[in-house]
């Protein structure tokens, strides 16, 4: 008999990491909308933006106005104190920026830090080697918990690499225990351009779960790419995981590097041609299956669908999820 848990947790980042690789600016009423729906939907964990520098990503050149709206949105205010936003730090700069805002009333609950395994992918992503990442995230964890922020710590390139191909799994491991080791609150596996088969998935997971077998601490981060993602949530299921990310439609990837009719700096030129094969998980997809798995997933699955809809008109086109077309399986009989 194949087990896995039987109830998980969800984190929806559409507004972060979805809107993140559209190629138009976003306007923050959507942005503030899709949030507040998805809260309503019953999504405690959400992603609200990047604190980066917007120049490069101007899609975040709201992130101040958009904090500041959730927090005090009338829509969700009896619900907003068990919602815990996050927001993507990269650098230093970006951390202080957190705290100021929590210090103002509407900063984030909980800051993103990454590390690829891959030195090229590192480097891209931040601007720092591994050395350099290591020391400036140590401080910005001390002074983010300092200021009651959580820390989460994100690994990418776990499966693979866009820039330098194969890497090692168990590399992923011991970057898992360094962050722990240095502070962060939990951690996010992420396979940040889907080339995770699901076998690899499996064993990832069954492995970091062996070496550190405290389930609430991992979270599975799928992209969608190669088709692969709801077979690598199967796979984590069975690993043993129970805290999952997704994204409406299946949005997201890496930064636009051209916006509303401009180039960017983003984070570069694209790791594939078209950018459109790109993507999480769809959420839509995920909480279907799921549901007809037995799974608690803790949202009002016909409200995501209802959601999933809406935010194919917010961005414009067709989106990947099959099921906001196909809806859920009946479950009464037709007669």
């Amino acid at each position: 008999m194949i087990k896995y848990p039987q109830k998980v947790v969800l984190g929806e980042i559409t507004v972060r990491d979805g809107f993140q690789h559209e190629e138009k600016n976003i306007p923050t009423s959507a942005k503030l909308w899709c949030l507040e729906e998805l809260i309503l939907a019953g999504f405690r964990r959400v992603e609200v933006t990047n604190l980066g520098n917007p120049k490069g990503m101007p899609q975040f050149s709201d992130a101040e106005e958009l904090l500041k709206a959730i927090k005090t949105s009338r829509r969700v205010k009896d619900l907003i104190a068990d919602v815990e936003l996050t927001a993507v730090t990269i650098r230093e700069q970006a951390v202080d920026k957190a705290i100021e805002l929590k210090k103002r009333g509407y900063g984030p609950d909980r800051i993103l830090q990454m590390v690829s395994t891959s030195a090229s992918h590192m480097y891209k992503n931040s601007g720092l080697d591994h050395k350099g990442y290591w020391k400036m995230t140590e401080e910005c964890i001390k002074k983010a918990h300092d200021a009651g922020i959580k820390v989460n710590g994100t690994i990418s390139t776990i499966w693979g690499c866009p820039i330098e191909g194969p890497t090692e799994l168990k590399k992923a491991i011991e970057f898992t225990k360094r962050y722990l080791e240095i502070g962060a609150d939990d951690i996010e596996h992420a396979d940040h351009d889907g080339s995770a088969p699901p076998n690899k998935a499996y064993e990832y997971f069954s492995s970091l779960l062996d070496a550190i077998p405290d389930p609430k601490l991992h979270i599975a981060h799928f992209h969608v790419t190669r088709g692969w993602g709801l077979a690598n949530v199967f796979a984590a299921l069975q690993a043993g995981i129970y805290q999952f990310e997704s994204t409406m439609g299946g949005l997201g990837g890496q930064p636009a590097n051209f916006v509303d009719g401009s180039p960017v700096a983003g984070t570069g030129a694209y790791y594939y041609q078209d950018p459109n094969i790109v993507g999480l998980v769809s959420t839509e997809d995920m909480v279907v299956m799921m549901d007809e798995m037995g799974i608690d997933t803790g949202v009002d699955v016909n409200k995501v669908l209802e959601v999933g809809k809406m935010v194919e008109k917010i961005v414009g086109r067709r989106l990947r999820s099959e099921c906001v077309r196909t809806g859920r399986i009946p479950k009464e009989r037709k007669l």
